[in-house]
């Protein structure tokens, strides 16, 4: 596969992805469609016998039914006294009844289709009136002694069917029915004989593909045939017919083989008769649409199939040429020695021969980070301890101090990416030439304006209490306020003896760093360990004076709260960093609230000052915050000033305000907005104003000049309605009928006759 170029085995892999699923998948979808089609076209099948069965069935009810109607009634009472055919012909009153009685029989043939004849016979007599050769001697027509074997089987009232041969050779279904003896004193049977070709209209009315049908008795005999030499045969000697017969279930269908050739039978047993309908297909003419569709989909698939080929070659193409001319541009530009090799196989070796070139290079690139300080430093801030660091900082004890930008946001702001980046190159350089030889220090950058620095000395060094250091901090202090044009705050943290422990005295100077809160910026803070019983402390009365002052408007007031509030932050013996941020935070939260309790719209005052907790978090200093807080209350003071009157203030604005926009669509949400105060209070300030609700005082308003618009003006109600800010009449009249108790028209026509 090495040998072969790249664009073959592309081609190759994304035939297969495509062509290998569709085929499984038109296969299987092919045999899924042959099994459920076969027993769909089965069920199929059987529901159209079922149906051609009962068509059959509803014919033969019918002409039984008017058959026993007939018997019921009195009409063969008639020539019930004469027993003989010379005495029936003795005169001609005894003619005419038996004429009458062969009119009926004539009548009943017409009843139903097929009826191929029938006749009369009364018992006991020597003739018979027939349709088919009138009233004729018994011996002149033809034998019915089968009518016993008939009737021997027969149970109840109701006639039987019985299947026989006409002496005519033609083949009918006799339905047989003596007179009731319950209904007639006179005895005898009537005949009908329809036609089997009838039995056959039925039973293939509903299906026209069956290769062959037959109707037979429950012992076999065949009633109905497509092979007509077959009638009145025994059945079960047909090819599969006696396991259907013996088969217990009222219908079903089967799939058998008959001389190569697949057959398809299905079979439903009469409750009625008693008699087998079974209905034989061929199985491939059953299939044609079938076998078509099937064959439609295999070329679907086979043109699918080609169209993806030609895609995959194009994609295969397309796909590997950035690959092909990455190969060329490398065998152009160096001899790799590799030959007679595909593509992948030459990307392979290349990048192969690459990494190995790249793993020297990353190998000596860390063995010289091993021996760079920086990587020494910031190991050990993660805690982790190499074999280099004893040599790197050979002096027992250990150090750190952490110098952080002031107000470091503005720094950002001031300077670009780029100048940054430059500023922390010239800090750390200037860092590690600043310190004696007695001292071991490394400088890193730790991110967010903050750089560590590592300082480790000796025993003569801690004598001193760290004298030589505090003046090296002092100068890089100095040094980084004329590199950065921006101050800065270094913190210290305790000594250590281990260099384990240096990333627990980075948090310590981290924490340090923080009581520039308090001790202003631009100093340098060691590390003392906190009293643990120092109280957590909250200026409450101071929080409850700020707020009468600020319901007075006296802005003096408050600021001399807050200055208590700062000399006693100042005077704590301790106060931590969360607990000062605590303290402005619940201050700025306590006001708001306020405000909003008394339905100043504070987004009117904060307007454009963004996150008030936010910008308090990003403050350094204890003095900054006190600013922050001065013009925090300042623009409140300004802004209540501005709004003296309150409520009084504001009922005159929402009553101008509906005044003015009585015409329009108000939504007073939105109007409560507009004003600076809520929805809720608009209501309550309105209400107290005109003792009404808002939405009655400005319909009250539009009838009112309504009442003018139909006394002085010319328009028409509709065009008054639009005119006071109603979009239809029906609502116009509603509300005038609610203000003035009758509706615009009767208050026009009113005015009218006063003047």
């Amino acid at each position: 596969m090495k040998r072969f170029p790249m664009m073959l085995q592309l081609a190759l892999i994304l035939f297969c992805v495509m062509a290998v699923p569709t085929a499984i998948l038109t296969w299987y979808s092919g045999a899924q469609i042959l099994r459920n089609s076969k027993h769909a076209i089965a069920e199929s099948s059987l529901a159209g016998l079922n149906a051609s069965r009962n068509l059959n069935e509803n014919a033969l009810n019918i002409m039984s039914q008017y058959t026993i109607r007939l018997a019921g009634t009195h009409f063969f009472d008639r020539i019930r006294p004469y027993k003989t055919f010379a005495e029936l012909n003795l005169n001609f009153d005894n003619v005419s009844s038996a004429l009458a009685v062969h009119q009926d029989l004539l009548n009943l043939n017409k009843i139903g289709d097929g009826v191929y004849s029938s006749f009369f016979y009364l018992s006991d007599s020597d003739y018979v009136v027939s349709t088919d050769k009138g009233i004729t001697r018994l011996d002149g027509y033809e034998s019915i002694d089968w009518m016993q074997e008939a009737l021997a089987e027969r149970s109840g009232i109701s006639g039987v069917w019985y299947p026989r041969k006409l002496d005519s050779g033609v083949h009918v279904v006799s339905y047989v029915l003596p007179l009731n003896r319950l209904s007639t004193t006179t005895r005898g049977t009537i005949v009908v004989n329809l036609r089997e070709s009838q039995i056959e209209n039925h039973l293939r009315s509903s299906e026209t593909r069956e290769q062959a049908y037959l109707l037979m008795e429950s012992n076999g005999t065949i009633i109905s045939h497509n092979d007509k030499s077959l009638l009145l045969k025994n059945g079960s000697e047909e090819p599969f017919i006696r396991e259907i017969m013996d088969n217990g279930s009222s219908e079903g269908y089967a799939f058998r083989e008959l001389e190569n050739e697949r057959l398809l039978y299905t079979w439903s047993r009469s409750k009625q008769f008693g008699w087998i309908n079974v209905n034989i297909y061929s199985v491939n003419e059953l299939m044609t649409k079938t076998h078509t569709l099937q064959r439609n989909i295999i070329l679907l698939t086979a043109v699918i199939i080609f169209a993806g080929t030609v895609l995959t070659v194009f994609l295969a193409t397309w796909l590997s040429k950035p690959a092909r001319e990455l190969v060329r541009t490398l065998r152009r530009h160096g001899n790799l020695g590799i030959e007679g090799k595909n593509e992948i196989a030459y990307l392979d070796a290349a990048f192969r021969r690459m990494q190995e070139e790249e793993d020297v290079l990353h190998n000596l690139l860390n063995v010289r980070e091993q021996d760079a300080r920086s990587l020494a430093v910031h190991n050990l801030l993660r805690g982790i301890s190499l074999p280099q660091v004893a040599q790197i900082f050979p002096n027992p004890y250990f150090l750190v101090a952490i110098v952080s930008i002031d107000r470091y946001r503005k720094y950002v702001s001031n300077n670009n990416p780029e100048t940054r980046s430059y500023h922390r190159y010239l800090l750390i350089s200037n860092c590690d030439s600043l310190f004696t030889e007695g001292l071991h220090a490394r400088c890193v950058y730790q991110g967010d304006g903050c750089f560590v620095i590592v300082i480790n000395y000796g025993q003569a060094e801690y004598a001193s209490e760290g004298a030589g250091i505090y003046a090296v901090l002092s100068e890089i202090r100095d040094k980084a306020a004329e590199l950065l044009d921006h101050s800065v705050t270094i913190g210290v943290s305790s000594p250590t003896e281990s260099s384990d422990t240096i990333s627990d005295r980075v948090v310590e100077a981290m924490e340090v760093i923080k009581h520039r809160m308090i001790e202003g910026s631009g100093g340098i803070t060691y590390w003392k360990e906190k009293d643990g019983g120092d109280k957590y402390i909250y200026p409450a009365n101071s929080e409850r004076r700020i707020l009468n002052f600020l319901d007075k408007g006296d802005f003096d007031s408050i600021i001399k709260e807050l200055d208590i509030i700062g000399g006693e932050i100042r005077s704590a013996e301790y106060i931590s960093y969360d607990n000062i941020l605590f303290i402005y935070h619940q201050l700025a939260g306590v006001t708001i609230k306020h405000l909003r309790e008394n339905n100043v719209s504070t987004a009117r005052i904060f307007a454009g000052r963004g996150n008030i907790y936010a910008a308090l978090a990003s403050i350094d200093t204890l003095d900054e915050l006190e600013e922050y807080l001065r013009e925090f209350y300042g623009e409140i003071v300004q802004y209540l000033v501005r709004t003296p009157d309150g409520a009084n203030n504001y009922g005159e604005r929402i009553i101008t305000y509906i005044n003015e926009h009585y015409r329009d669509e108000i939504v007073f949400e939105e109007m409560a907005k507009e004003i600076g105060i809520s929805y809720s209070y608009m209501r309550k300030i309105v209400y107290e104003r005109t003792g009404m609700s808002l939405i009655d005082y400005l319909n009250q308003l539009r009838i009112e000049k309504a009442k003018q618009l139909l006394v002085d003006s010319k328009l028409t109600i509709a065009q008054i309605a639009i005119e006071v800010g109603y979009y239809n009449v029906q609502s116009f009249n509603r509300f005038f009928r609610k203000f003035e108790g009758m509706p615009p028209s009767s208050y026009k026509a009113a005015k009218s006759r006063t003047m």
